[in-house]
């Protein structure tokens, strides 16, 4: 039987987005938001196969990535599965010229080529062949599972993992908002299952260079947007949390 604290956390239910900041996993942002309701409930939350407590998020954000992630409480968390599969959009920055064995800025350095050749125009040019149903192959330091566990864990562990094959993946657009060689911008609207570290690394070559990201941020989940309706973290609180949740029963963020 729940006890009366959780009964009352049983009535949250639907959904809300929270801002994700960097440095900290998807699961720690889930965890966090557990122990957050509970204190303020009452109660130190106590994980178990008896709780019925239910929360969970619509897609994971890479440990050093920020921005929304979509949060479901109770009923809210069936619903996530739509998240996972539904458009994002992405405020991701590279760096030309270096090349690493995870296509971000925390992996060792895999190569190294010239980028002096790369104008804004050539940029520009490459850029336009990445708009629309691609195939794109997911990085081996991911979240994606092989016989039940990350692949990332696996290769962390010294493991030989074999990379996913490419799968297809739909770009609605890509805009470059700043480009000050090495470095650049990329405003990315895309589907579902985009990695744009690989969508980086992948442009990269397409300029007859190399390249990784060196940093991510998620502007937009679905209809929530970090401009307007993701709690930072300093708001996970349970009264903000039902405000979130009356917000979105309301049907202003479906």
């Amino acid at each position: 039987m729940a006890s009366a604290i959780e009964s009352q956390l049983l009535k949250l239910n639907g959904l809300f987005a929270v801002s994700k900041p960097a440095g900290i996993t998807s699961a720690d942002v889930i965890r966090k938001l557990k122990s957050n309701l509970f204190k303020e409930s009452g109660e130190i939350f106590k994980s178990g196969p008896k709780s019925k407590f239910k929360i969970g998020h619509g897609g994971t954000l890479d440990k050093q990535a920020s921005g929304v992630l979509v949060i479901g409480l109770g009923s809210g968390t069936k619903q996530l599965g739509k998240y996972l599969k539904g458009n994002k959009r992405y405020l991701g920055c590279g760096c030309l010229g270096t090349a690493t064995d995870t296509y971000d800025s925390d992996g060792k350095v895999t190569q190294v080529k010239p980028f002096e050749h790369i104008t804004n125009d050539k940029f520009e040019d490459v850029l336009k062949l990445f708009v629309g149903n691609i195939m794109q192959v997911p990085p081996i330091y991911s979240a994606l599972k092989v016989d039940g566990q990350r692949m990332s864990t696996l290769v962390m562990k010294g493991l030989p993992v074999t990379p996913k094959p490419a799968r297809p993946v739909h770009i609605h657009s890509i805009e470059c908002v700043e480009f000050n060689p090495p470095h650049f911008t990329l405003d990315v609207h895309c589907g579902g299952g985009v990695y744009v570290r690989s969508l980086i690394h992948d442009i990269g070559k397409a300029l007859n260079s190399c390249a990784h990201m060196s940093s991510l941020l998620r502007t937009q989940q679905g209809p929530f947007m970090l401009s307007n309706n993701a709690l930072p973290q300093n708001e996970w609180t349970l009264q903000n949390i039902k405000h979130a949740l009356e917000h979105w029963h309301s049907g202003i963020d479906r």
